[in-house]
């Protein structure tokens, strides 16, 4: 067992119980957590997802410092979108606070999953405060625009509610965009959030951007003046696979593929 599995913990309060409502969504949090190292975009303790259900008015997230490999559904601490713990006896995730956050803004929207990571462009993107060009078809394939970045947080807000600071950082950059079109954003000196209609989605997202910023490094490495890629082959791409006539893939017209 790792070192990091004696995580603290959160004290007297609420336990897990059998039968608990909340099974489903530990298990879908679970299994979002377990694909972030699967597919390389973190390493021992590093990042989290949680998974949120509208109806229970609660999410379900990964608990903090322990290390994926000693993780499982019970570990999962559900929290409600006041940040009281309902369910479990770990202390959840440093970044709750940056996903509730995030929930209370996106959730009518249809977000019900969200993971942070510190995949290496992505967070190298981040590092450098920079947004993510948009290059070629690939990036128009998920995206219409670039994904944008942060600013860097002022010295008072730091200060603060450092993480709810987060996700209001994140809220200011993301202006009237719609956070399904958009699932995506890097946090500048920080790193990646993504999310989705549901965990799974939401750190599918998160290979997604690391892939393209993978692109994007070696493209700006090779031609550090590369143009962006022209507006009529980024509405080409975009709609085939998002717009209302979309042909690629064998989902419904609009639907995310």
């Amino acid at each position: 067992m790792s070192p990091t599995r004696r995580a603290r913990k959160a004290g007297p309060g609420p336990r897990r119980a059998a039968g608990s409502r909340y099974r489903d969504l530990r298990e879908q949090a679970l299994a979002a957590n377990l694909e972030i190292p699967r597919q390389g975009l973190a390493i021992y303790t590093f990042g989290n997802a949680s998974a949120f259900d509208p109806a229970l008015g609660a999410m379900a997230i990964k608990p903090s410092g322990v290390a994926y490999a000693d993780l499982s559904a019970r570990d999962m601490v559900v929290v409600d979108l006041e940040g009281k713990v309902v369910e479990g006896t770990l202390n959840p995730s440093s970044d709750t606070r940056t996903h509730l956050v995030l929930y209370r803004a996106f959730a009518g929207r249809g977000v019900a999953g969200i993971v942070h990571t510190h995949s290496t462009h992505a967070t190298g993107w981040a590092q450098a405060g920079l947004p993510l060009p948009i290059y070629g078809t690939t990036h128009a394939d998920f995206l219409a625009e670039d994904v944008p970045c942060t600013a860097v947080m002022d010295a008072a807000a730091v200060a603060g509610d450092y993480e709810a600071e987060t996700g209001r950082q994140i809220l200011e950059a993301f202006g009237g965009r719609d956070p399904l079109h958009v699932p995506m954003v890097l946090v500048a000196g920080h790193g990646p959030f993504t999310w989705g209609k549901d965990a799974a989605a939401a750190v599918y997202h998160a290979a997604v951007l690391e892939q393209l910023a993978h692109m994007a490094f070696v493209t700006r490495t090779l031609a550090p003046g590369a143009p962006r890629l022209p507006p009529h082959l980024i509405s080409r791409h975009y709609e085939r696979k998002h717009g209302r006539h979309a042909t690629y893939g064998q989902a419904g017209p609009g639907e995310r593929r």
